[in-house]
């Protein structure tokens, strides 16, 4: 099967196209062309490049056309973000590939008022992020469901893996929560600590796209939900992380507007979006259809601080020596 994959060098296609490589389809990578995949496969070596600028094409109403004319018979597309840009894309493949499975985020959801979050619940989002996915999803079931174009959206929780840096257990992206976790410093908590949480590892996300895109009849209309298996508290992540460095996690707890005071406003904003969300989405509707099987989130964190680490990112703590310190996959 030929498959194009849009946005394929980013952090789940770096793990998604060579898995597709190796199931032996024919893969397409659509993309600028301007970066490298965070993991070095040999598989890489049978991926055929695309070079397409999609805002450019999008704009110019000429992307959906470009996709269709390479013939796949699947397309991925992980790098959609507005309603508009989905609907053309749907309209120009209609009818001229089988199957689009799409990339959206467990913020298509709102702020958690139960938890687990299941795919079937109301959901009101919050937030141009998260209200564009909401739309996508919806817009791509309605097209299934009116007999037209076969679809499925996924919707990773916080992606973490080797190559970047993942949420911290602030919830932001602020290297000095490590720094100070790993020195045994004190780290200033908003809240209580008991917000949730839900990363997930970069290759658990490509297999459900694998998965999805082996099953079409099974996958076509539906919405899952590709995260971890279970979702970690703030504190209970801070408490991990410590000890990964051999360290107790020092933790004080504050008031948001005292957090705020201290904190720098980006990163102190990003605190706020992802622990006033304080989400768990369940991924019992990727294992029980598609055959999902997640790993635990603390896992996924630990090897991409361990990337970091080993890269000498994390400033005060050198490179690291020691590979028994990152957990096999």
């Amino acid at each position: 099967m030929r498959v194009a994959v849009i946005g394929g060098s980013g952090h789940i296609g770096s793990f998604l196209l060579p898995r597709l490589v190796r199931a032996g389809h024919e893969v397409l990578n659509l993309s600028r062309g301007s970066s490298r995949p965070y993991t070095d496969d040999p598989a890489w070596a049978e991926v055929r490049p695309v070079r397409i600028d999609r805002p450019v094409e999008d704009a110019a109403g000429t992307f959906a056309a470009h996709v269709a004319e390479l013939g796949p018979d699947a397309v991925v597309d992980l790098i959609c973000f507005t309603p508009a840009s989905a609907a053309a894309l749907v309209e120009g493949l209609r009818g001229r590939t089988g199957q689009l499975l799409h990339c959206g985020s467990i913020w298509m959801h709102g702020p958690s008022t139960r938890v687990p979050l299941t795919e079937d619940d109301d959901r009101h989002p919050v937030g141009e992020y998260g209200v564009a996915k909401d739309a996508i999803a919806r817009l791509l079931q309605e097209e299934t469901a009116s007999g037209g174009l076969a679809t499925t959206s996924l919707h990773p929780g916080h992606i973490s893996g080797p190559g970047w840096a993942p949420v911290t257990p602030l919830g932001n992206l602020d290297a000095d929560v490590w720094e100070r976790l790993a020195s045994g410093r004190e780290v200033l908590v908003p809240g209580l600590g008991t917000e949730l949480l839900h990363h997930v590892h970069a290759d658990d996300v490509a297999a459900a796209f694998e998965l999805a895109l082996a099953q079409p009849e099974t996958a076509a209309g539906e919405v899952f939900h590709a995260t971890a298996a279970r979702a970690l508290t703030v504190r209970g992540l801070l408490e991990l992380a410590a000890g990964w460095f051999g360290q107790q996690a020092v933790l004080r707890h504050v008031d948001w507007p005292q957090f705020r005071a201290q904190t720098p406003a980006p990163f102190a904003d990003q605190s706020w979006d992802h622990l006033w969300r304080s989400q768990y989405a369940s991924p019992d509707k990727a294992r029980r259809l598609l055959g999902y099987t997640p790993g635990e989130p603390d896992v996924a964190v630990r090897e991409a601080v361990g990337w970091l680490r080993a890269h000498g990112t994390l400033q005060h703590l050198g490179p690291d020596t020691e590979t028994r310190w990152l957990p096999e996959r």
